[in-house]
Order: C-alpha cells, then structure tokens, then sequence
C-alpha cells in the first residue's frame, strides 16, 4: 500500500469521525434542549458505535499513545454516562497508575538533576539557570493573572449563578487551611529526604538535589564523584525505560479516571456552570495562542517538533489533571528537542511550583467569580478596577512555591477570598466543575514548564547543541 493510498484513508477516516462526533453533539443538545426525543436504547447505540469506530480508527492505522489516550477520553466519557455504577468501580485502575508514576518521580528527578550539576561541575550555571528562571516565571505567570482577570470581566460568569449546591460542598471547603508565609518557606526545604520522597514534595528533592550536587561537585578525589555519578546517570536510564514500561497502561488508566469522573458529576453540571467553564477554557486558549506561542516564535523555538514533543505529556496531563503523571514523559520529550538533561531536570521540576500558569489564570478569573456571584449586578460597585488590581498582586505572590500543598488552588483561593471579605459559597459551587477546570489549567502548567526548558536553554545558548534523546 502506497503512502499516498494511505494519507487518503486516514484522511476519509477522520472526516467520517469528524461528521459523526458533530452529529452526535447535535442530537444531544437538541434532546437536552427538548427540541425532540430519541428513544433512551438508540441514543445510548449512536454513542457506542461512534466509540466502536475510534477504537477501530487507532486500531486501524497504528497510532501512537497519544491517539490511543484521546479514544480512551471519549470511551471513558461514554462508560461513566452510561454505566455509572460500574464506572465507579473503574477508580482502582486510575489510582493504581498514578501510584506507579508517583514512584518514579523522586529517583528520577535526583538522578538527573545531580547528574545535571555534579557531572558539569559547573556551579555557576546552576546560580544563572535559578534567577533566569525565575524572572522568566514570574512574568509568564503575571500576564497569565491579567488574563484570566479580563477574561471574567468580560463573561461575567458569575452573576445570577445558583448558589444552591454550595451546601453539599461545605465539608471540604472547612478543611482547608491556607499557610503563612513563613510556612511556605519552611515547606520549602527537606527536614527528611526519605519523608519528602514518601510524601511526594517536588520542590524540596529538587533542593535536595541541588545541595547533594553541589557537595558531590566539591569532591576531590576523582574515583568516588565519578563513581556517583556513574550510578546515577544509570538511575536516570533506567527510570526512563520503567517510565515507558507504566505509560502502555496510561490509555487504560485515563479512560478510567475520565469515567469516574463522568459517573460523579453526569452531564447535568455543565449546563449550569457551563459559562464559567467556557470562560477558563477560552482564556487558557488565548493564553496559549498569544502569550506562550509569540514567545516559542521570538526565540525561534522549532514550533512543528516542539508540539509533536508536547503532545502526549500535555494530553496525559489533561486526560488525568495531574503534573506529576506528565513530568517523566515532559522530561523526555524536551531531550528529545535538543534541550540539554542538566536544564531540563533543574527548570522543570522548579516550574511545577513557580511557574503554574494554567493554575495561576484560574485563580484570578476565579477570585472575580466568586466576586460576581457573591454581589450579582452591583459586583463592578462593590469590586472596582483598584481592587480587582490589589487581588491580582496579591496573587502574585501567594501562588508561588506551595504545588505541595493539596488542593493548592482551593487553598490560596479561599484564602484570597477570605482576607477581601468574600463569601465561601460561590468557591464549593465552583467544586462542583472542578475536576473539569483542572484537567485544563493542568495541561497548560505542563504546556508552559515545556516551554520554560526551552526558553531558559536558548538564553544559556544551549540549545541544540548537544545529543537530542531518543524518545521511546
């Protein structure tokens, strides 16, 4: 079979898959809006044939796990809408693979970043990475607040919303303690190495890692530095191979966490805060389409690889809303550009505390939000322009370095909503939708931190020049 013969059916394959799926919206809008009604037997039918058809399109044509990771979003949607019950049941697979990818952080992250600093043994480096770094942070994030700030007054999605599920959200909102700023410095730092690996605290083996780096770099007798660092530079090989042994599961997995997450909320919550979704989701996409992409294009960022690179971290982190089941696969990915180990291990890990541009958008789009629901058609009069600016700088400061924390967007919003005299209702509504708003804000932390590595390895003049990693 010719590679033209081929191009042609893939090409009819999508464009069949592209009709049915516009269809099928089309007969679901129509019978939420009570235009007509289909019999329950053949609307379920139309679903899982279309879903029949994405399964035998990846089958088909051989596709890589991003596309298999896609087909599983839509048959997870499809089991968690029509088998609720047994989608519940589906979380045990979910939660067994984000286990296995918690595991592989730590070891990871130590072996390359010391590897990274020790094997260089320029220390130097490491000081002008850390200050690039965070000045590129700090203004990425900052235009990420200001956009996600225009973007709700714009919608105004939070007026005349239905403050009546807040009730049922009331107990994990009361759980949540926001810290000082004194703890979030002392959360910084490792009191334990084995606890912060146990516990799962990113930023503080990458303090960790750095010290240990540092010290093996200061070493003088040649035969134990070489030594260690032979040892790690395997660590690291090896966990990226166990990182493609777990990743044949993540299609399982993701179709699992989608289903689970389809049978708790059903479909009904979109048509309620539907506004307010729409909103994030168009502000993320003009984030990245006029904030992150002119940056790739300043810099001369090879735009075609580098969303081939990002494709299936960023989808496995939208499909499963976590950073940490992505960071490997990121990792990897931005060897396989052209950005050096030794950058790709410092910039990424410190970018998952300080540079959460998705997370950073929402929090200001949804500080206004709750602004807007809490005062209704007055909340300009009650939240002018001066104090919509003061939440914004406050942001700037209390969403940086706390992606320990759990829930670390309910955390700073609530305490940003406390200390401005805003009601808590509007924030548990908002957890109705939030399992939907993190897959997103998620994928665009990930999208950004990619991007950082390559950012910081261009200013370092370091891109490219040394061998790219195959990805596997």
């Amino acid at each position: 079979m010719t590679k033209t013969t081929t191009s042609t059916q893939h090409k009819q394959w999508l464009i069949g898959l592209f009709i049915a799926f516009t269809l099928l919206v089309f007969l679901q809008v129509a019978q939420v809006n009570q235009l007509f009604s289909l019999p329950a037997a053949l609307s379920m039918g139309l679903r899982w044939i279309f879903v029949l058809a994405l399964i035998a399109y990846a089958y088909v044509n051989k596709k890589d796990l991003t596309t298999w990771i896609v087909v599983s979003m839509f048959v997870g949607t499809a089991i968690g809408y029509d088998f609720p019950d047994f989608a519940q049941g589906l979380e045990v697979v979910s939660k067994s693979f984000m286990k296995l990818i918690k595991c592989i952080i730590a070891p990871l992250l130590i072996g390359t970043l010391v590897v990274g600093i020790a094997g260089h043994s320029d220390i130097k480096q490491v000081g002008r990475m850390g200050w690039k770094s965070l000045v590129y942070f700090e203004i990425v994030t900052t235009i990420a607040l200001f956009v996600g700030l225009l973007a709700i007054n714009f919608s105004e999605a939070g007026v005349g919303i239905d403050l009546s599920s807040a009730a049922q959200n009331e107990g994990v909102l009361a759980k949540v303690q926001p810290k000082n700023w004194k703890e979030i410095v002392l959360h910084t730092f490792p009191e334990n190495i084995a606890k912060s690996i146990a516990e799962g605290e990113v930023l503080q083996i990458v303090v960790f890692s750095i010290i240990f780096a540092i010290g093996l770099a200061m070493v003088k007798e040649e035969h134990h530095k070489h030594t260690m660092i032979s040892w790690l530079e395997s660590l690291s090989e090896i966990m990226f191979k166990f990182t493609g042994v777990i990743m044949v599961f993540a299609p399982f997995a993701v179709g699992a966490a989608i289903a689970v997450t389809m049978s708790k909320m059903g479909a009904g919550v979109f048509i309620n805060l539907g506004k307010l979704l729409l909103t994030l989701y168009a502000a993320l996409i003009i984030f990245v389409t006029c904030v992150l992409l002119p940056i790739a294009l300043l810099l001369k960022v090879p735009i075609k690889k580098f969303i081939d690179a990002v494709s299936e971290p960023v989808s496995l982190a939208f499909s499963t809303a976590s950073s940490e089941a992505a960071l490997p696969k990121a990792m990897k990915a931005m060897e396989s550009i052209g950005v050096p180990r030794k950058i790709v291990s410092f910039v990424m890990p410190t970018g998952y505390s300080f540079n959460l541009d998705g997370t950073t958008l929402y929090l200001a789009l949804a500080s206004i939000f709750v602004a807007q629901a809490a005062y209704g058609e007055n909340w300009q009069q009650e939240f002018p322009l001066e104090k919509q600016m003061l939440i914004v700088f406050t942001l700037m400061l209390t969403s940086k370095g706390v992606a320990g924390v759990p829930r670390v967007s309910l955390v700073i919003l609530s305490a940003t909503a406390s200390s401005f005299g805003l009601p808590p209702e509007p924030i548990m509504v908002i957890l109705g939708i939030d399992a939907l708003m993190d897959m997103a804000r998620t994928s665009v932390n990930v999208l950004g931190n990619c991007l950082a590595t390559v950012v910081i390895a261009k200013w370092e003049g370091e891109f490219g020049k040394e061998p790219v990693a195959e990805e596997e």
